[in-house]
């Protein structure tokens, strides 16, 4: 799988150049197998160096490398993947604080889907 667009990589290098931004996440990247989810909100201009929410085990956010997430090789010829059905409004801050206190940034999406769909929007008080 193509895990970056010409459209997503051009949105994620924009969000580069505007730092310290709240920026809404513009990608998901998921390991299929196990643990992993990656939001990613920028793109620097080496364009490999990404910035946004990861967990592999406790969410935080910092950097990444789109290299290396290209070149992880799983179990039955897999690698890491993108939710092309990923979509969000909320900003990185909003995604990064339920993260951090559901203890994953599955479960955050979890309780912040359920909240938007009991009309609870603007309402994200997880504690």
């Amino acid at each position: 799988m193509i895990l970056l667009t010409d459209e997503l990589r051009e949105h994620l290098l924009a969000n580069g150049r505007e730092r310290n931004a709240d920026h809404v996440p513009v990608v998901k990247f998921f390991n299929p197998l196990g643990s992993g989810v990656w939001l990613a909100t920028e793109l620097d201009a080496d364009r490999d160096t990404m910035f946004g929410l990861a967990d592999l085990g406790y969410p935080e956010l910092g950097s990444f490398s789109l290299l290396e997430m290209t070149s992880v090789r799983l179990p039955f010829d897999m690698g890491i993947e993108r939710d092309i059905l990923f979509a969000t409004d909320l900003p990185i801050s909003v995604r990064a604080e339920a993260a951090q206190l559901a203890g994953s940034i599955r479960d955050a999406e979890r309780i912040l889907y359920n909240a938007a769909q009991s009309g609870r929007d603007g309402e994200w008080n997880l504690s």
